[in-house]
């Protein structure tokens, strides 16, 4: 493997954005210095006028492999990814078969060595019936679990209190939560279901999956956390008032109750649906202009924790039915980066605190070793971005295999230049290079 000199960048990183020369050498970052000589390295980068951060690390995708391959796979979508500047993931267990047993979770470790492009580790799904298989699982392998407190794609709802109470009760590893109250939600479609049939405007979304239905799930999960102890992570927030319910007053690293954001939750509002129409349906919903300005008042003020996609791609035949029968859910990890990116130019978040949400923090929160910093000894999981190269999403761009984006025809305000995963380079301007797979990510966890 080469050595690897990247001159003149402005690195981000840890809350600062300083110009310095980074050395990699193997798979790791080797050297990080005002200057560093270019005859050490065989290949020199001048990144003059770029910016250089860590790789994103997205502790929410679903990438459909196993079993729902029509729609996604590990290979394609990982490659999404590094186009995205998004270096590792964690995917979630809703594939068929779900990953709630330990022989699931090593087909997927199997799948992943062959085809992911970025680091990969995947979260072991809670159901009502699996308590033992999540009490016996090696922990030093995944970096958590995931449980459906409201159900979604692939049906895995943990519904019965008891064993709720059980498995917060007999783990120390985060349980990540989906959170929206299941009766509330099935009140509510009845509801419109009675007035318009199965073709229910897409602006009912965030009625039917509503305010009340987060708040009631979300709060519930936190009391129980409470009461247990538990270490709980509460995905993809999506109101204003579940924002209440967290603190900013401890570091991360002493919180036992943290919180998600997700892109689409920060860029889209109700008043996108008339446009988009169900390409932009997710669970939770896209809700109101007030909700997206709190969650950005949460995510800026510590709040929220972590910054995620939630990618979960659908065919676009399937998204283009009528309510009841599309899904929810969308691809994102190409084009998160450069909308967040665009959001720091407008003044949305700095650069150095969406570095800390999308990197340095979730590294922290699951025990990643050696990633989400740039840091000697580290890994070369690193991103060139051009904060003043604009680009169109056009559909012929597009590496999910889906082929659609809910930002298509959107203008962002920077670019992804370069990604290196563990030293290599695997994306260059517009070109994925097949010079390496991802590693499986390792935790700190005993």
């Amino acid at each position: 493997m080469e050595i690897v000199l990247i001159k003149n960048a402005m690195l981000v990183n840890e809350g600062e954005i300083v110009q310095k020369d980074l050395l990699i050498h193997g798979e790791l970052i080797h050297k990080i210095a005002d200057f560093i000589d270019p005859k050490l390295a065989d290949n020199v980068i001048d990144a003059r006028g770029l910016h250089l951060m860590p790789g994103w690390i997205d502790d929410q995708v679903h990438f459909r492999e196993p079993g729902l391959t029509h729609k996604a796979t590990i290979a394609s979508e990982s490659r999404a990814a590094v186009a995205g500047g998004i270096t590792s993931f964690f995917e979630m267990p809703n594939t068929n078969p779900q990953t709630t047993s330990s022989e699931a979770l090593a087909e997927k470790f199997e799948i992943a060595s062959k085809n992911s492009i970025a680091n990969y580790s995947f979260l072991f799904g809670g159901t009502n019936d699996n308590l033992k298989d999540i009490i016996s699982i090696d922990k030093s392998k995944i970096p958590g679990f995931k449980l459906f407190l409201g159900s979604s794609t692939g049906n895995m709802l943990v519904d019965d209190p008891e064993v709720l109470r059980e498995i917060f009760s007999n783990i120390d590893l985060p349980i990540a939560v989906h959170c929206e109250d299941e009766v509330t939600i099935k009140e509510n479609l009845s509801r419109f279901i009675a007035e318009y049939g199965d073709d229910i405007p897409i602006g009912k979304h965030p009625e039917i999956r509503s305010e009340k239905a987060c708040y009631l799930s979300s709060s519930r999960a936190i009391e129980l956390a409470k009461e247990t102890g538990a270490r709980l992570h509460v995905f993809h927030l999506s109101t204003a008032i579940e924002t209440e319910l967290f603190e900013n007053d401890i570091p991360l690293k002493e919180k036992k109750i943290t919180a998600e954001v997700c892109v689409h939750h920060l860029w889209f509002s109700e008043e996108d649906y008339e446009e988009k129409g169900t390409l932009i349906k997710w669970n939770p919903a896209i809700k109101k202009k007030t909700d997206r300005e709190a969650l950005w008042k949460a995510l800026n003020d510590d709040r929220i924790d972590v910054l995620a996609t939630d990618h979960a791609p659908h065919t676009l035949e399937e998204k283009q039915q009528v309510y009841t029968k599309a899904p929810s859910g969308g691809p994102l990890v190409q084009h998160a980066l450069p909308a967040m990116l665009t959001a720091v130019k407008h003044g949305k978040i700095k650069f150095e605190k969406f570095v800390q949400k999308a990197c340095h923090n979730p590294a922290i929160l699951f025990n990643i070793e050696k990633r989400g910093f740039l840091k000697e000894g580290y890994f070369a999981d690193l991103v060139l971005v051009d904060l003043e190269k604009i680009n169109t999403v056009i559909k012929s761009d597009l590496l999910y295999q889906c082929q659609w984006s809910p930002f298509e025809g959107t203008t962002f305000e920077a670019s992804v230049e370069k990604t290196f995963v563990n030293g290599n380079m695997v994306y260059d301007q517009g070109k994925i290079i097949e010079n390496g797979l991802g590693k499986r990510l390792t935790f700190h966890n005993s």
